[in-house]
């Protein structure tokens, strides 16, 4: 093919991404960006600590788990400094994501220098299942100017303990400058407004106010609780994908229509390939997502296994044009049930850095492999090592994806309409055991899972009467008369 034609055909594929991609996000392109791909904590932290000490107007963090630890207390320290020369600065993060990890001390520490903190979706009376929806975004905005995205939370996880021997959890994210910050902005806003007063409007940023500070085009794609975007991006782009389509993922455990588009793909000749972690903080999730290696695997699919103790970034790029970094994970309960945040660009230029990227991990990764029809790992081309440091990010959104997996998998088992093999061996163990524990303890405790049942109704029931009685009085008032 000549050098043209290649030409038009990549400038073809492009175009067919960016136009595809404004209609199935519902987010509109930004354009005149600068990107920056930044690896792991040791070129974002240092990175995210300059920028606050030189902020003058604004800082803007949303993060799922800032933890009371040296990293914690180093950022706390900056944040103290940066609200006592008169920036505001702002804080929200994920109650279930710092409630057993960070001390009410620590944030009187940042709320007595007069920095302003809310916390995500804390348990509610009136809400028995709200607190299953998670703030999972890695957000930091300085000014409204230079803003931050990516899998990374604030934590010494990510920097690793070198006295022990333990490295750091592996993470992406990137530095976004130009008018795409004021949506990085915006969605912060749309958060902080969900947990309380919404954002001062002199502190919003108009998109077109914002200067250009490069050629980047891209999309900010903000998931929130109830919006399928996010799975409807990771669909269009495994239909789109000619040539490679390559995806890290920290907790894989996709629906079953994602693995068959990235069987499909792969079996019509796409170079597909699932970086993913070689352990995990929750046995169950890591058990559902191996279920869906062999189907993945035979159709031509390449999977990997990270050999350090953790992969946390959540990360994809295609053909070449097409790259994504964010706080996703391919599960339901990124794709559903969390705030989420993801970054989408369309650069050649980029999506060579974050192929250079994966090339590099994949390096450092053991290829999953069929033998006589078992999942086994290859031989790693680095020696593996399991940290004592575990991951902890997530875990109730996790382990809510890890049961829906399993449930599929017991439903194949039942139903016999999938074939299953050695890798859902441990799954199913691990249901059945439990499911026999769950029967016993009805028999033998009948009295007290009628307590708890009970309680659980009450609860529920009472919830649903005082919204009932809520939405009586607002109809009431605006003189509508009474409830049918």
């Amino acid at each position: 093919m000549a050098d043209g034609d290649q030409t038009d055909d990549a400038t073809l594929l492009k175009s067919l991404y960016d136009r595809a991609l404004s209609r199935v996000a519902d987010v509109p392109r930004s354009d005149g960006n600068a990107v920056r791909l930044m690896r792991d904590a040791s070129e974002n932290y240092p990175v995210w600590l300059a920028a606050i000490a030189g902020a003058k107007r604004t800082v803007h963090i949303e993060n799922y788990m800032i933890v009371e630890d040296g990293v914690g207390r180093a950022f706390a320290g900056a944040l103290i400094e940066a609200a006592r020369r008169g920036v505001r600065v702002r804080v929200l993060y994920d109650w279930l994501g710092c409630w057993s990890r960070t001390s009410r001390h620590f944030w009187g520490r940042l709320r007595a220098a007069g920095v302003a903190l809310r916390a995500y979706n804390p348990p509610r009376f009136g809400s028995p299942l709200g607190w299953i929806s998670r703030d999972h975004r890695k957000l930091l905005v300085i000014d409204g100017e230079i803003a931050f995205a990516g899998g990374l939370c604030i934590g010494r996880d990510w920097v690793g303990d070198s006295a022990r021997g333990v490295p750091p959890w592996r993470d992406t994210a990137v530095e976004v400058r130009g008018p795409a910050v004021a949506q990085l902005q915006a969605a912060f806003a749309d958060s902080w407004a969900e947990t309380g007063a919404p954002l001062p409007t002199e502190d919003a940023v108009a998109p077109e106010a914002a200067p250009s500070a490069g050629h980047v085009g891209l999309w900010v794609i903000p998931g929130q609780p109830g919006n399928t975007s996010l799975f409807r991006v990771e669909q269009l782009v495994v239909a789109l994908a000619e040539r490679r389509l390559w995806i890290a993922d920290a907790y894989f455990v996709a629906s079953s229509a994602h693995v068959d588009a990235l069987c499909r793909a792969a079996a019509q000749g796409v170079d597909v390939r699932l970086l993913v972690p070689g352990s995990s903080d929750l046995p169950l999730v890591r058990a559902v997502s191996r279920s869906s290696f062999r189907p993945l695997i035979e159709s031509g699919v390449r999977v990997f296994e990270w050999n350090g103790p953790m992969m946390h970034a959540k990360t994809a790029v295609a053909d070449g044009c097409w790259s994504r970094v964010g706080s996703s994970n391919s599960n339901l309960s990124s794709w559903i049930v969390n705030r989420e945040l993801d970054v989408a660009v369309i650069d050649r230029a980029f999506a060579h850095q974050m192929e250079a990227m994966f090339e590099h991990d994949i390096e450092r990764s053991t290829e999953i492999v069929l033998d006589l029809g078992r999942i086994r790992r290859a031989a790693p081309a680095t020696p593996r090592r399991r940290g004592a440091q575990r991951a902890r990010s997530g875990a109730v959104g996790r382990l809510l994806a890890g049961a829906v997996g399993a449930g599929s998998v017991v439903g194949a088992v039942l139903s016999q309409q999938r074939a299953l093999g050695p890798a859902e061996a441990l799954m199913l163990a691990t249901t059945g055991t439990l499911l026999l524990a769950l029967a016993m303890v009805v028999v033998m405790a009948p009295v007290a899972i009628a307590y708890a049942l009970a309680l659980a109704g009450g609860w529920v029931g009472a919830t649903l009467l005082a919204r009932a009685w809520t939405l009586r009085a607002g109809r009431r008032a605006e003189g509508d008369g009474e409830l049918p």
